[in-house]
């Protein structure tokens, strides 16, 4: 990461340059509905490219994507803006070409919705002639949604630059020695949004002619709609007329899907010794697996079909990727709806150190379900596993 000395003589000294990378893999590889969608996310991953060896260089080597870069493309087809987290600081990068300075203009999503929340927005001029992005100034959340404007019309909250810090040297300070300071605002819980209705908002908003989905309905339905992170990659998904990626039926006879090996998805064929293949009707030879990052260990979630074909049943299991290692006391293994509503049986705690966790559950054909761990594993996004 180097800075461009050229641009030093025309900027305020208070701002920070960051040189774009120019590297192939720094280019939007990802598929998009539309032109503007591909735009916005080449306006994000060029920031991003830019921005993030800088916190990790400045601030910490653990400074990560949130919720994960998979997650990435699903957000910029929907929504402008990306989020870092540094050791429990959320940042939202917030990219724009003007070069208007005026103040910072923050999609509502980054303000209003619980779990998409920041401490700090950055505002990021991109410069994408000069090789070059400018961060010019940051807010607290806080402060955007107490004294900013909100403005209906296109669901943004903006600030004047005079409301923000344009010194970005103050920053590392202030994470320092101001860590008792608010930095975010009470914002409350959206309404769960009922299946059918997620399901109709998918088929609705999935049509790419629909150029900006956000907008397209009330905010607390388009909220709680991407909120979920399953709901939110189907929607991307759908908006590019890709077929169903999350079929575990599909997976076990077809292998994995692409999207699904990306984020650690994979299929097991087990061999069975002499003295198992009496048991084969009732021991799986297929399984899939998916590798997690869990407090500092390595985590396998297996998922093996059960019982009887006139009757088969699902389970779910989690255990310690190393050989002889356990699941500490206090770890949680629970499944859900699609709806994020729980049913009877749906979760196994570990009151002390075992082995494994399992839940069995009976599914209709078609139907989703979503799984979660306590604590997260990192880089964690529901998706919606269909049966």
């Amino acid at each position: 990461m180097t800075a461009n000395p050229s641009v030093f003589t025309f900027a305020d000294t208070s701002d920070l340059i960051l040189e774009i990378p120019n590297h192939p893999e720094n280019q939007v590889n990802q598929s998009f509905s539309h032109p503007s969608a591909w735009y916005q996310a080449d306006l994000n991953e060029k920031c991003l490219s830019a921005v993030l060896p800088w916190l990790q260089e400045d601030f910490t080597p653990q400074a990560k994507i949130w919720p994960h870069t998979n997650s990435l493309a699903s957000i910029w087809e929907l929504v402008n803006g990306t989020a870092i987290t540094l050791d429990g600081t959320r940042f939202i990068l917030v990219p724009s070409e003007t070069i208007d300075c005026s103040g910072l203009r923050v999609p509502q999503e980054w303000v209003d919705l619980p779990s998409w929340v920041g401490d700090y927005y950055l505002a990021v001029q991109v410069e994408a002639d000069g090789g070059y992005v400018r961060v010019w100034g940051y807010s607290t959340h806080a402060i955007l949604k107490n004294q900013g404007r909100y403005d209906a019309g296109d669901r943004t909250y903006t600030i004047d630059a005079s409301q923000m810090t344009t010194d970005i040297s103050v920053l590392p300070v202030e994470l320092q020695f101001c860590s008792q300071i608010a930095t975010r605002s009470q914002v409350a819980p959206l309404a769960s949004i009922p299946l059918t209705q997620a399901q109709n908002l998918i088929t609705r908003l999935g049509n790419p002619e629909v150029i900006n989905p956000r907008l397209a309905v009330p905010f607390e339905m388009w909220g709680g709609l991407i909120e979920h992170g399953g709901w939110r990659t189907s929607l991307y998904e759908r908006r590019l007329g890709l077929a169903e990626q999350r079929s575990v039926v599909q997976w076990l006879e077809n292998g994995v899907s692409q999207i699904a090996e990306a984020i650690g998805w994979g299929r097991w064929n087990l061999q069975l010794s002499a003295a198992a293949r009496s048991v084969e009707a009732v021991q799986p030879t297929v399984t899939l697996s998916r590798r997690l990052a869990i407090a500092g260990q390595t985590y396998e979630l297996l998922i093996s079909p059960q019982g009887e074909s006139e009757a088969p049943y699902w389970r779910f299991e989690l255990r310690n990727a190393t050989l002889g290692a356990v699941i500490p006391g206090g770890f949680k293994l629970r499944l859900l709806t699609e709806d994020l509503q729980p049913f009877p049986n749906n979760e196994d705690i570990a009151t002390t150190a075992v082995e494994q966790l399992y839940v069995e559950v009976a599914l209709d054909t078609g139907e989703g379900i979503v799984w979660e761990i306590e604590p997260h594993p990192e880089n964690y996004d529901r998706e919606i596993l269909r049966f």
